[in-house]
């Protein structure tokens, strides 16, 4: 079957009958390409997946697909790379999950590492700190604006609001850590859901089920493969070899490196945050740079922001960031020594890589059989709803964060930057008022530090 005919939408007498059996050599194609053209953050790559998997190709229903998102949007992690395992796992058993949850990260994971190589070697040279002085405002537009959107579809209760404030106070005033707000919020949600559970009650987001695009190979009625039904023995056996796998690799940095090497720090900690990733990777990156800046000082506050716009200019999910603190952190400490910071960068990346993703295979691969076998509605909707909600006091926090960063370089006693506050406030009406896309805008406002640093004071200094 050619790529065309793959992708072209089903004519009603094909759509009548299912497409023809996918190989895994067809199905490693189809992520692999998706790996390189998944922009746009999770709501994208969910768009796009949908579009492909459930429109096109027919390679899974719609109420099998929502079915699987519901599952995937409980759990801790990047939702768009866990439905891809997911899909993957049902088509072709658990090699399937890997390859398609592999692939859709691998491509970021290359990129990122070559622009981090790129903004070390060369980041302070004056054509590309100007590009980046531009940028910074567009990030904190870009994280104010993610508040704006997350708030908007969850804090529907004046109870959630109370949530969410209570979540800002919490970690901007009193500097709670993350995982304690974390913890706050889903109890209040169970409690809070016994007492007024219309404010805690899931609310339908992903629209409706009930449009048919044609017989699909995983369609409504298709039974549960074999490999996907719920059994206490693979259960058991995947929290062995995982906790294995973890345990052997971590083992092994703290044997080679010793347990206070950087890798071996990013180990244990990007294995806590890849557990606290409810909300999106907006939720957990006021965790991962409080940590990454203050605590293990592996990077900057500038270099964080810098790290942000990097993420949103490349395919896969935004907490593929961690790659980018990762490899910073590996060449700025020198992990593998004086000799080595380009290995050290590399081997930081690829660290904070896989222990993040590690946690979203062992829970696609542990619970997508009885997601299949119950197919029955999740409970654990009110403690997610006090935590969705607490995320969006904490991504307000991290705005904020980012908009001293940038607004005052000085610190607050120095005076404001306006060039900056101008791009920045320019950029949040793209974005809230004219729809703008992140990389078009993150262009724009590079030109407009180009402008601002290098072509403006040429041009006054001429006059």
């Amino acid at each position: 079957m050619s790529a065309d005919a793959a992708t072209a939408p089903p004519s009603p007498a094909d759509a009548a009958a299912p497409p023809a059996p996918v190989t895994l050599r067809e199905a490693f194609g189809y992520w692999l390409r998706l790996g390189f053209v998944s922009f746009g953050g999770p709501a994208g790559q969910i768009a796009l997946m949908h579009a492909d998997l459930v429109e096109r190709r027919r390679w899974i229903s719609e109420r099998r697909f929502l079915h699987a998102l519901n599952y995937c949007m409980l759990l801790p992690g990047p939702e768009a790379t866990q439905l891809a395992a997911y899909i993957g796992f049902l088509m072709h058993r658990t090699t399937g999950a890997l390859v398609a949850g592999t692939l859709f990260v691998l491509p970021s994971l290359a990129l990122l590492a070559l622009l981090s190589w790129i903004y070390l070697r060369w980041g302070s040279v004056p054509a590309i700190a100007a590009l980046l002085y531009g940028v910074k405002p567009a990030v904190v537009a870009i994280v104010l604006h993610a508040a704006w959107r997350v708030g908007s579809r969850v804090l529907h209760h004046p109870l959630l609001w109370a949530i969410a404030g209570a979540a800002f106070v919490a970690i901007f005033v009193a500097g709670l850590p993350f995982p304690l707000i974390v913890a706050a919020a889903a109890l209040l949600g169970t409690v809070g859901a016994r007492y007024a559970p219309r404010a805690f009650a899931a609310r339908a987001s992903h629209g409706s089920s009930d449009k048919r695009w044609g017989a699909a190979l995983i369609d409504d009625d298709t039974p549960t493969p074999p490999h996907a039904r719920w059994s206490a023995r693979r259960a058991a056996a995947l929290c062995a070899a995982f906790g294995a796998v973890w345990l052997v690799v971590l083992g092994a940095l703290a044997l080679a490196l010793g347990p206070t090497n950087a890798l071996t720090q990013m180990g244990w900690f990007f294995t806590k945050a890849a557990l606290l990733t409810f909300g999106g990777a907006y939720a957990v990156l006021p965790y991962v740079t409080q940590a990454a800046v203050e605590q293990y000082q592996w990077l900057s506050a500038p270099q964080m922001i810098d790290g942000l716009a990097l993420g949103e200019t490349t395919p896969g999910p935004l907490i593929m960031i961690v790659a980018f603190v990762g490899f910073v952190g590996g060449w700025t400490t020198l992990a593998l020594g004086p000799d080595a910071a380009a290995a050290a960068g590399i081997a930081g990346a690829v660290v904070a890589t896989f222990f993040t993703f590690l946690p979203s295979f062992f829970f696609i691969l542990l619970g997508a059989p009885f997601i299949e076998t119950t197919h029955g509605e999740l409970r654990f909707v009110a403690p997610l709803a006090g935590i969705t909600a607490a995320v969006v006091g904490v991504i307000v926090n991290l705005g904020l964060f980012f908009a001293l960063q940038v607004f005052w370089p000085d610190g607050l006693v120095g005076p404001i930057d306006l060039a900056a506050v101008a791009i920045a406030a320019a950029a949040l009406v793209a974005l809230l008022r004219l729809k703008v896309g992140v990389i078009p805008l993150i262009g724009a406002c590079a030109a407009a530090g180009l402008v601002v640093r290098l072509a403006w004071p040429a041009l006054t200094a001429v006059g």
